[in-house]
């Protein structure tokens, strides 16, 4: 029995070595790789030194023959930033893989002297530079997707021979690619530089990589032309990837003549300027497609061509030609031609006629369905619904279709977005719809001709996006939407919508946009209102809501746009919104508010947009407005407001630099069905690439539209154009007293209306500094002085008036932008003169005489004889004439003597 049991022992040693056990100093190593980050990990490595081999610990694998640690997976470990000393994993010299992804590493320290290292997968971290690679002669995978690198990919990667695997996606990195870099790696299997900053022509070497069986270089920022000599000699090429960058010139399909591996081609170019050539349908490559995406594109093939190259494709299960000008019919034989077609997007073109699917077929398979933006005519198909019942997302939105929706709606049952948006529909929302597939996530009816009431009853339990505005829509709002407790965006703008706003609305606490403007609601906000502890966006303007405005009660802590212009509010400015410390935009224009401007406005810190135009809002206007840092538009006009002129807006920060600092957003809220492309994973077999469809949100603030007067019109400003727009309107007032020459200093303002008010004195000469302004009004008002001349600086004026004030002199001269002035601006001015007025200026009279020099004393001297002599003369003669006069005439002599005894009294003679 003992003799059985030894040999059992040593054939167990001589075969497998199990019984050896890890080294001492490898089980050392991994109690210390354990302690170095006790601190930030989570408790995984928890039985690590509580077994006594090491080789059975959890992500630990030895050799079976010699017992030595071989792999290591320390991924998703850390819960905290931490740095990754190499010398950790000195002990392990027989290492082949080490995974340390996904934790949070953010340096690197020392080098991984590992020679034997095959596998190095560092996803994940926050490593800003690329990991020191020398020594390791033997890697065949090095993976850092997902990381902060930055600068070029250093050139000693070029010295990894065995490399076959290099993913380095989803990072900083910029730069070209160079050439001694990539035309080493002739073993390179798979190459992800997707999503990142490089940019230059790809270099041609890249085609000698004979091994490359993957490849993504998307979402970069190349350009020129893709070389001819790429793709000729990558026959094993299974996946290429050249989407979202700046190719131009021209592209064939001619390269693939002997490439039968191709599964995926992908390419969605950020331009127009490329050009793609599709072979004719004599060439049958011989390649069977599966996932087919040309989008962005200039098709230099002809519509017919494109169609026949994919007539012999049928194993597509993605297909995108959005956007690359096809022309003709629908092509929906492609749906009888791929019936493993999954996504089909064909959005964005010129097809035109009317949506021909077969009444006969159904398509099991198809999720997505993208027509969107073309020139479709005629009813949708009454069949569509059994034609397509497995869609997830459709999108017909952007044509001309007509007619009624159909019923056949609610065979969809899988169906989560659907948008039939800005088209001739026409007919009462269908009840079917409404009782249709429970898991509809977002509906968009927006923009047509649809009319009728929201249905009573609805089973769109999961519906989170209701779009219906621009219609003709009217009854009140239904209580057939309580169904759909998860809602968190509605949208019945413009209609006809009628009644009070509900409080069950309250009952929506997922609520975060509610856009009831454009109707015919009236009462008061009701205290539901009160329970909405989520809602970013609300906008219920252009109604007769009122007298009322907000409930005290209302929790606005998260609200960020607020538009309640043109209603019949009543009383001071509501102080509900004193604790609304997130607002971006205020919109309380052409109520009937009164009162003053309150001083909690200055705690609003991140207003940008302040309307309070058409109120009774009185007194002056108050310097703590100054606080709003980040105010871009301000609007006080036509109210009540006196006084003088604060001197301090020139402390509002963003009225003294340009535009685009301060960030609204950056997703439209409005569009719901945002496809995109998620990640592909590669496994050695094909998976497809999945669209994921989402929606914007509210907190974006780019559906946030802001009607503000600029250039004499009432402009609205909406989404990004909001980045660059800055202005300040206080026309219509009673201020007075001189404008402040801070205002001057508003150099980042592009919008300054002052007119219709009492101020007096002279134009400030500091509006020469308003280089940005492109609106200047200060007219009706009693201004004197002179224009500065200086003003002719401001070249991107396009507005200037002065009109009706009290100004003198010229005007300024005719250079630049105010060469574009008429009249207009100048008038009512009558001591104005020059162009472009008819009143001329008054001729200038010679120049006094010069004085003389000092060097010309002489004729000085002789010029005061000459003076001083013929005074004399002339003095003499007129004395000698009148004593003769008098000696001649005695009657006049008495009459000379008795004056001045008259007048004279010490001359009289007494008797």
């Amino acid at each position: 029995m003992e003799v059985s049991l030894f040999l059992c022992l040593w054939i167990l040693l001589i075969l497998g070595g199990g019984c050896l056990g890890c080294l001492e100093e490898e089980k050392t190593g991994l109690l210390r790789i354990k302690a170095s980050w006790t601190d930030h990990s989570y408790d995984i490595l928890s039985e690590w030194g509580g077994k006594i081999d090491c080789c059975l610990w959890m992500r630990v694998t030895c050799d079976e023959n010699t017992g030595r640690v071989i792999e290591i997976d320390l991924s998703n470990l850390l819960d905290g930033m931490a740095l990754l000393n190499a010398t950790l994993f000195l002990p392990f010299e027989e290492l082949r893989s080490l995974n340390l992804g996904y934790n949070y590493f953010s340096e690197f320290q020392g080098t991984l002297k590992l020679s034997k290292l095959q596998h190095l997968v560092l996803d994940g971290n926050s490593f800003t530079t690329m990991p020191s690679l020398q020594g390791l002669i033997k890697l065949e995978e090095l993976s850092l997707w997902d990381n902060k690198l930055t600068g070029n990919i250093p050139q000693t990667i070029g010295a990894l021979s065995s490399l076959r695997m290099l993913k380095l996606g989803n990072n900083y990195l910029n730069g070209s690619l160079l050439p001694q870099v990539w035309c080493k790696l002739r073993n390179l299997e798979e190459l992800d530089l997707s999503n990142n900053r490089f940019e230059g022509n790809l270099p041609p070497c890249l085609g000698n990589l004979t091994s490359l069986h993957y490849l993504d270089l998307s979402s970069n920022g190349f350009n020129g032309v893709i070389p001819a000599s790429l793709f000729p000699n990558l026959n094993l090429l299974k996946f290429i990837s050249l989407s979202h960058n700046y190719f131009k010139g021209s592209f064939s399909f001619t390269p693939f003549l002997n490439n039968s591996q191709l599964v995926v081609f992908d390419l969605v170019n950020y331009n127009k300027s490329l050009k793609v050539e599709i072979e004719t349908p004599t060439w049958f490559p011989p390649f069977q497609l599966e996932v087919f995406r040309l989008s962005n594109c200039s098709l230099s093939t002809s519509t017919k061509d494109v169609l026949g190259f994919l007539l012999n494709q049928h194993e597509l299960g993605m297909l995108d030609l959005s956007r690359s000008g096809l022309t003709g019919k629908v092509p929906t034989w492609l749906l009888v031609n791929n019936t493993a077609l999954e996504f089909l997007s064909i959005g964005s073109n010129s097809l035109t006629g009317p949506l021909d699917l077969h009444s006969n077929s159904t398509n099991l398979n198809l999720v997505l369905f993208d027509i969107s933006s073309n020139l479709i005519q005629g009813e949708v198909p009454p069949y569509i619904g059994s034609a397509l019942p497995s869609l997830h997302v459709l999108n017909m939105s952007g044509n001309a279709l007509q007619g009624s929706i159909p019923p056949s709606m609610d065979k969809m049952e899988e169906l989560c977005s659907l948008d039939m948006s800005f088209n001739n529909l026409s007919g009462p929302l269908p009840k079917s719809l409404f009782m249709g597939s429970s898991n509809l996530r977002v509906l968009i009816l927006s923009n047509n001709n649809l009319d009728g009431s929201i249905p009573k009853e609805s089973n769109l339990i999961g519906l989170g996006y209701l779009f219906l505005e621009n219609n003709n829509i009217s009854g009140d709002i239904s209580e057939g939407l309580l169904n759909s407790s998860s809602l968190e965006l509605l949208d019945v703008s413009n209609n006809s919508v009628s009644g009070v706003i509900p409080d069950w609305i309250g009952n929506f606490s997922m609520l975060t946009s509610l856009v009831l403007s454009r109707n015919y609601l009236e009462g008061e906000i009701p205290k539901g209102f009160c329970k909405l502890n989520k809602l970013l966006f609300l906008d219920i303007s252009e109604n007769k809501i009122g007298p009322a405005s907000i409930p005290p009660c209302a929790n606005l802590s998260t609200m960020k746009y607020l538009h309640l212009h043109s209603n019949e509010l009543t009383g001071p400015v509501p102080s509900a919104l004193s604790e609304a410390r997130s607002l971006i935009t205020l919109d309380l224009t052409d109520n009937k508010l009164s009162g003053t401007i309150p001083p909690w406005i200055s705690s609003l810190s991140n207003l940008r947009v302040l309307l309070l135009k058409g109120n009774r809002i009185q007194d002056s206007i108050p310097a703590y407005l100054c606080q709003l840092e980040k105010l871009r538009i301000m609007d006080l006009s036509r109210n009540n407001l006196s006084g003088l002129l604060p001197s301090c807006f020139n402390q509002i920060t963003t009225f003294r630099r340009k535009a685009a600092e301060d960030k609204f957003g950056n997703v439209d809220y409005a569009w719901a069905a945002n496809l995109s492309s998620s990640t592909y994973s590669y496994d050695g077999e094909l998976s497809y690439f999945r669209y994921l469809f989402g929606v914007g949100d509210a907190e974006s603030g780019e559906g946030d539209v802001v009607e503000f007067i600029s250039k004499s019109r009432s402009e609205s400003y909406a989404g990004s154009i909001l980045h660059f727009m800055s202005g300040m309107d206080l026309s219509g007032n009673k201020l007075t007293g001189p404008i402040p020459p801070e205002i001057g200093y508003l150099s980042g303002i592009h919008t300054i209306n002052l007119s219709h008010n009492h101020f007096s004195g002279p134009i400030p000469e500091t509006f020469s500094n308003l280089r940005e302004v492109e609106s200047l009004d200060i007219s009706y008002n009693a201004l004197t002085g002179k224009i500065p001349p200086q003003l002719i600086q401001l070249n991107n004026l396009a507005i200037f008036s002065v009109a009706y004030n009290n100004l003198s002199g010229k005007t300024p001269e005719r250079k630049a932008q105010f060469n574009t002035f008429d009249q207009t601006s100048y008038e009512g001015n009558p001591l104005l003169c020059g162009l472009p007025l008819e009143r001329r200026c008054a001729p200038i009279g010679p120049p006094p005489a010069t004085p003389p020099k000092a060097t010309e004393k002489g004729e000085v001297r002789s010029w005061k004889a000459i003076f001083l002599w013929s005074f004399v003369g002339s003095y003499g003669v007129t004395f000698l004439g009148i004593t003769a006069f008098l000696y001649l005439s005695s009657y006049y002599t008495q009459l000379l003597f008795d004056f001045i005894e008259a007048h004279v009294s010490f001359l009289r003679l007494t008797t």
